[in-house]
């Protein structure tokens, strides 16, 4: 083994302590610097450069690869665990043309028209918990992802699906519990904190959808419910299995885009005051904030023919896995890609991934980025840290779990 190879496989290890979770860029950079293809003892390939990742997720010979991945990280027994069945069920881990079919029977929920259409309740529903959380301010410190990243995101998926508005707070704890099957190193005592988690979410969505098959009310879910039952194209299982994806999806990466958007804010405040000053900047601004700080770090694709990445001839069967908060730093197609700069020109981070899995809520995120943030900094004053944020211990999905302010109204 060469001593680069060596180099490599450290920092590699580093990305997943403590220390490389709570910041990974400084170890993507020496990524960039020793190469383009990392292999490991452990059988993935890792890949931190930006056009490297774009061949790979939109190449046809780079599939999803369920059994590959879950044997690999010592999961054989994965269909009988309701966590890792749900997620690895899912859209987000099927091939053509079992992929094509789903993805048709819920794109049309996500169309540029229909986004755009919800921008009026998506306002509405910033407004209100804008005006809870100018409430709460007034009596100290508040801690944002409680009172803003989650509710806010979570409401709008809510009022997407149909789930009425008491019954939304509960998933917090579920997705992001659910969630954790999604890290590359995930323990037992994980999966089954993620099982229970699956079971509960399950449980709710088959209520949630008898009650829509015997009263449609022209949400999400009742149009999923009427697909299946029209032309059986979506059998009960997957229906479950896809609501609770859109459920997840809908908000836990938009929570985390919240919390690491504003803390990046709160780092540069002249950007933070040059936004507050031109709300124009608000389309690349956000872009910004998908690149700057992603909330989706890693994505996995398993090789079904060769294919040359980074220079490199992959074998079959090799499983890769995209370093996409790595690729949104490459200095190859980013100037000075650590500095966080609002007004970036060319701006096209692969937070969403690419390809025939390009996440199907990019647009309805964005839009929700592009309505809070402005409204944020347009209420407040003033916006500060009052005290330590809490990072969620993971990679794969960064974001925050508490990050207390202090918010000074506009007078």
């Amino acid at each position: 083994m060469t001593t680069t190879a060596i180099e490599a496989g450290a920092v590699l290890a580093e990305l997943f302590t403590p220390e490389g979770i709570e910041d990974p860029y400084p170890r993507y950079a020496r990524l960039h610097e020793l190469g383009r293809v990392f292999p490991t003892p452990l059988g993935f390939t890792f890949v931190p450069g930006y056009e490297d990742c774009t061949t790979l997720l939109h190449n046809p010979r780079a599939a999803r690869d369920a059994d590959g991945m879950l044997h690999a990280r010592g999961f054989a027994d994965w269909r009988d665990r309701p966590s890792l069945r749900a997620m690895y069920s899912s859209l987000l881990f099927l091939n053509p043309p079992d992929h094509t079919r789903l993805r048709r029977l819920v794109t049309r929920a996500f169309t540029p028209a229909r986004v755009a259409a919800l921008r009026p309740a998506v306002t509405r529903l910033a407004d209100g918990l804008l005006d809870d959380l100018a409430e709460r301010a007034a009596g100290g410190p508040v801690e944002l992802m409680g009172a803003l990243a989650f509710p806010f995101p979570v409401a709008v998926i809510g009022e997407l699906l149909g789930i009425p508005a008491p019954d939304r707070p509960q998933f917090q704890t579920l997705v992001r519990d659910f969630s954790l099957v999604l890290e590359l190193a995930v323990t037992p005592e994980q999966v089954a904190r993620a099982d229970d988690a699956a079971l509960r979410i399950q449980s709710y969505l088959r209520d949630l959808v008898a009650e829509r098959r015997a009263r449609p009310t022209g949400d999400l879910t009742s149009e999923l419910v009427a697909a299946g039952d029209r032309d059986d194209r979506l059998d009960e299982q997957e229906l479950l299995v896809m609501l609770g994806l859109l459920l997840a999806a809908g908000f836990e990466t938009t929570t985390n885009l919240i919390g690491n958007g504003v803390m990046a804010l709160l780092r540069h405040p002249d950007e933070l005051a040059r936004w507050r000053a031109d709300p124009g900047l608000t389309p690349s601004a956000v872009e910004e904030l998908l690149r700057y700080d992603a909330s989706v770090q890693v994505t996995g694709r398993s090789l079904i023919a060769p294919l040359t990445v980074g220079g490199v001839e992959l074998e079959p069967g090799r499983l890769v896995i995209a370093l996409l908060g790595a690729a949104n730093h490459d200095p190859v197609r980013f100037d000075d890609p650590g500095r966080f700069r609002l007004d970036r020109p060319g701006n096209r981070p692969l937070t969403f991934g690419g390809g025939i899995h390009y996440c199907l809520g990019a647009q309805l995120a964005r839009l929700e980025a592009a309505v809070l943030f402005p409204a944020l900094l347009g209420r407040f004053a003033a916006i500060e840290q009052a005290g330590p944020p809490v990072r969620r211990p993971s990679l794969a999905l960064r974001g925050y779990l508490e990050l207390p302010l202090a918010l000074t109204p506009v007078a």
